[in-house]
């Protein structure tokens, strides 16, 4: 509240700030594949509050910031372990593009766009595949769209525990098209490439379509580990009906061939029911086989809210 009330002051008039948020939780009966069983849980998925603006210096440039943190709403603890950073950076945008500095996204996690249907639940991507990296000490370049293509690359520094396991700088690149919401595009395509990004190598292809009620999308990816171990190759497909404007149905599956070592797999389907445009409900089963004793299960009731 201080910070907010001092941005409202007659100072930063020429600054255009968005206080926003997310809270996302779920009441489910969860089984991680320990041999424990199942239990239930009210869990808080990746929630967050967060500040953002730009400030702008003349007509071709201006700053641009973020500070975002997750916010644990179901958790009762007292050491400050219920709050963690998300993306922060403090940058520049203008007729060149932009370039930020700070913690955030890698440009090859950000080229999935919206493909993942179970992104920060249990069916999320990242539990099977590589590059879903929020780097810390990084440099983030995207170029202006050109007829509906960008680019971008994120460079890490040596001195970042984000680098490569050898402790050099790392990067990723990223050329993307169409627009990721699917509301100015009806396909979203993206391509990208980590090299060293937290020890692995990534390449990933991405491709999402709208096709009358249907929304469909799909991703390949390769990675190893910086010294050619580990080595798979993955592929996910999702798909989701609107049956109307309030009702979504929704099913994923995703795999990774691992050579030399034990292939993983997941599946999800889930259904979500708009209250309105800012808030939902939703259900979603989860299963997947990820080298533990038994199947990990999930099946959860949640709500989402934006603001």
């Amino acid at each position: 509240l201080a910070v907010l009330s001092v941005l409202a002051t007659p100072a930063f008039a020429e600054t255009d700030v968005d206080f926003y948020g997310k809270a996302n939780v779920t009441l489910q009966n969860s089984n991680d594949g320990e041999g424990e069983g199942s239990y239930s849980e009210v869990k808080s998925n990746a929630s967050r509050l967060g500040v953002k603006g730009s400030h702008k210096i003349n007509d071709n440039l201006s700053v641009i910031f973020k500070a975002e943190f997750q916010v644990n709403w179901t958790s009762g603890e007292k050491d400050g372990a219920s709050i963690d950073d998300r993306n922060q950076f403090l940058g520049l945008k203008g007729n060149f593009g932009e370039v930020v500095f700070g913690n955030n996204d890698s440009v090859l996690k950000q080229s999935q766009g919206k493909v993942d249907l179970f992104n920060d639940l249990n069916g999320d991507i990242k539990h099977l595949f590589k590059g879903e990296n929020r780097v810390e000490q990084s440099v983030t370049y995207k170029t202006p769209s050109y007829s509906g293509f960008q680019g971008g690359v994120t460079y890490i520094t040596e001195d970042s525990d984000h680098g490569k396991s050898d402790g050099d700088a790392a990067y990723s690149l990223a050329v993307t098209y169409g627009d990721a919401k699917l509301k100015k595009s009806k396909v979203y395509a993206g391509v990208a490439y980590d090299n060293g990004v937290k020890g692995y190598k990534v390449a990933r292809a991405t491709v999402q379509g709208k096709l009358g009620a249907f929304v469909l999308g799909g991703m390949a990816q390769k990675q190893e580990k910086d010294d050619g171990s580990s080595e798979a190759t993955g592929y996910m497909v999702s798909g989701k009906y609107n049956v109307n404007k309030e009702i979504a149905l929704k099913l994923q599956y995703q795999g990774l061939d691992v050579k030399d070592g034990e292939d993983k797999k997941g599946a999800s389907v889930g259904a979500d029911y708009k209250l309105s445009s800012a808030a939902k409900v939703f259900v979603f089963y989860t299963t997947a086989d990820v080298n533990s004793e038994d199947k990990q299960k999930y099946a959860a009731l949640g709500m989402e809210y934006k603001f």
